[in-house]
């Protein structure tokens, strides 16, 4: 299975829906609150270029990493192969 990081806030309505996604599917991921962790804010900014969150990490066993920017459904079951 994959590994998966969320990087979020607390008041992000958009993070709660890319959470939200990732439990109904059963998809265990880790959470990183970016407002409170300023080394985890800047990792995230390295790998997108930005500041936006939901930031949705996707590393694949094969060590394949997908990084997502929003949230984006469709694209999260794509890159975990789910059913959306």
């Amino acid at each position: 299975m994959a590994n998966v990081i969320v990087y979020s806030t607390p008041t992000c309505g958009y993070c709660v829906m890319a959470k939200d996604f990732l439990k109904e599917h059963n998809v265990d991921f880790k959470e990183i609150d970016v407002s409170q962790d300023q080394q985890a804010a800047q990792e995230m900014m390295n790998k997108t270029g930005q500041m936006g969150v939901p930031v949705v990490a996707i590393t694949k066993d094969d060590g394949e990493e997908k990084v997502m920017v929003g949230y984006n459904p469709d694209e999260m079951a794509k890159a975990l192969n789910l059913q959306a």
